[in-house]
């Protein structure tokens, strides 16, 4: 009987480990998924963050053109006026 019951004691022993192992198991997987729910978090975040800035980027990108434009139109013109001028003043001459 004697020995029975240390089997029996053996066994609880097995028993307790296993479920120690499998709740340190399911402690480490839930971890882990936490972990990359909070990394897939970053991710989504930095792609929102990427997109702002590439329209951000375009933003920019069509002001530095239009204001390039300008500059050309506002040159353009003030070649015009100092043509003008040189003639009016060559004329008075």
């Amino acid at each position: 009987m004697a020995a029975a019951a240390g089997n029996l004691n053996q066994a609880l022993q097995a028993i307790d480990r296993a479920l120690s192992g499998l709740e340190e198991a399911v402690d480490a997987r839930l971890e882990t998924l936490k972990d990359r729910e909070n990394l897939e978090n970053e991710v989504r975040i930095v792609h929102a963050d990427r997109a702002g800035l590439a329209r951000e980027l375009d933003q920019a990108q069509f002001k530095a053109n239009r204001l390039e434009e300008v500059n050309r139109e506002v040159s353009r013109r003030l070649v015009t006026a100092m043509e003008t001028i040189r003639a009016v003043l060559d004329h008075e001459k």
